[in-house]
């Protein structure tokens, strides 16, 4: 099953330069795994903690938020996710 995995441009020096990749997987969770695996530098900076995404990480899944359960949500062959980091600010 091949799900693409959309780099943001922060990241992309992480992944030499790739802008999109296409990973395996059934979850949100196991597809960023597989990115992490074969790009490590990813990790540092979307997850906290194992299984943790930082609080200003958001992952959409065909353009729809994948919160609150987004590691542990389903995906299909073909289906296309976004690295969104949210700014905060006042």
């Amino acid at each position: 099953m091949s799900v693409k995995i959309n780099i943001p441009s922060y990241m992309k020096s992480l992944t030499n330069n790739m802008e999109v990749a296409e990973m395996n997987g059934n979850t949100v969770g196991e597809c960023l795994n597989h990115l992490i695996e074969q790009f490590p530098g990813v990790g540092k900076r979307l997850f906290s903690k194992k299984d943790n995404l930082f609080e200003n990480i958001i992952i959409s899944v065909n353009g729809e938020s994948a919160y609150p359960k987004q590691l542990a949500k389903p995906v299909k062959d073909g289906d296309e996710l976004n690295i969104i980091f949210i700014i905060g600010g006042g």
